[in-house]
């Protein structure tokens, strides 16, 4: 039997043996990057040997088969997407991909406008540039969130001017999950004649995506969210209906026509590709998989837990996503007490002080709400006996933190905490 002391608590663990299925550590942070899967590692594998040539080598048989491999894998990509393989431009992530998509729209576009819309809990990778943007003389116009973590279509249409270049609003949030209405944004933004981008990195291989059925101009994506492996991505460009122009951000040698230099992850590239075949291929029978799991973990907290609400609208949901908050219960200890299991806090560590996620905030949650909330990421590799044991576990830790908690106590007597006045010291 093994202690854990918490907060002067000693939480004993039992020493029965670990059910069939639960193997420790176990990993429910798949918002964050999945593990690889081994069909894609087993893709990628003679590209890091035999098969090494430069796919921009085009006067022998090296350069000939790295080549073919890159082909492919922008079919693999495009398939995935409702695309073409002429509109995938192969990126180092997501993060490279909204850059060039961003910073490319807006200064191609810089004689037609010099306004875009997005929505503040956008991913840092986005917001961060749109800020740099604005340093560089850009408007920058920051829709809030509703209570759900949806945008209001009415905010989006009023905030849109004839200046307007560009909408860049996330498909699915990587916080809580919450699908936007991406086809009627890309609907009004052709009618408006205005650009659509989408951070597609939580949604693509995961739900359905169609980039010409949704509307979307320009889609980032990346592989590691896709069970593919890191520090590679692709953008998707339309090429029709409306023609989309990028300026390129990376100069030297002219790759991917003229959009991203740079020589080609090739090794990468082909685990993208076969990671988003195999998504493809089984994304229907997952996400029913996975959304049984989320909801049977959802039903496990809320019949063992009162003060427990889950973060966004439900309805328009990733399917392996859950956001909760489990009030009255500081979430950073509560991650101490399950040291062997894997999720996300929904705290930030920021410059040694411990801040509340910007995006549970924009949904109007106060900071000790936001600071219980715990983001479980079920994916792939998942099962049911992992749920069991990590619900669990919560469920008994959460309890114990509790008991010890003056605010629970007040308020399981009765005692309404907003009308409290609180001594200063």
């Amino acid at each position: 039997m093994s202690d854990i002391a918490l907060n002067g608590l000693v939480i004993s663990e039992s020493a029965t043996p670990l059910p069939e299925g639960v193997t420790l550590p176990i990993y429910m942070d798949n918002h964050a990057t999945t593990p690889m899967d081994p069909r894609v590692l087993e893709a990628m594998l003679p590209y890091f040997g035999k098969i090494f040539g430069n796919a921009a080598s085009r006067n022998h048989q090296f350069g000939w088969e790295a080549e073919q491999a890159v082909d492919k894998a922008r079919e693999q990509v495009a398939k995935l997407i409702g695309a073409s393989a002429k509109e995938i431009i192969f990126t180092s992530g997501a993060t490279e991909s909204n850059n060039l998509a961003i910073k490319g729209i807006a200064e191609m576009y810089r004689e037609k406008g010099n306004h875009i819309i997005t929505q503040t809990t956008e991913h840092k990778a986005v917001l961060d540039t749109c800020k740099k943007l604005e340093k560089m003389g850009y408007r920058v116009t920051y829709l809030e969130v509703q209570a759900d973590g949806l945008i209001s279509m009415d905010d989006l249409k009023a905030a849109m001017t004839p200046d307007t270049i560009l909408v860049s609003i996330m498909f699915a949030n990587n916080e809580i999950g919450v699908i936007q209405p991406v086809e009627e944004i890309g609907k009004l933004c052709h009618e408006r004649g205005v650009i659509f981008h989408t951070d597609g990195v939580q949604a693509v291989g995961k739900i359905p995506v169609d980039v010409q059925k949704m509307n979307i101009d320009v889609l980032s994506l990346t592989a590691h969210k896709i069970y593919g492996p890191k520090g590679v991505g692709a953008l998707y460009v339309r090429r029709r209906n409306p023609r989309v122009q990028i300026t390129e951000q990376i100069n030297g040698g002219g790759h991917e026509r003229g959009m991203r230099s740079g020589t080609l992850n090739v090794p990468g590239i082909v685990g993208l590709g076969a990671a988003c075949e195999i998504a493809g291929a089984e994304m229907e029978a997952e996400a029913k998989r996975q959304t049984e799991l989320r909801d049977y973990l959802k039903a496990k907290f809320e019949n063992a837990l009162d003060y427990v609400h889950v973060n966004g609208n439900m309805e328009h949901h990733l399917p392996g996503n859950l956001n909760m908050s489990f009030v009255y219960v500081e979430g950073e200890s509560l991650l101490m007490g399950i040291n062997d299991v894997a999720v996300s806090s929904g705290s930030a560590c920021t410059s040694a002080t411990l801040e509340p996620s910007y995006v549970l905030k924009a949904l109007g949650l106060g900071d000790d709400v936001a600071h219980s909330s715990i983001r479980f990421g079920l994916g792939r590799f998942n099962n049911k006996a992992e749920v069991d044991y990590v619900s669990d576990k919560i469920i008994h830790v959460v309890k114990h933190l509790r008991e010890m908690s003056p605010l629970y106590e007040m308020v399981k007597e009765g005692i309404d905490l907003s009308k409290i006045e609180w001594a200063a010291h």
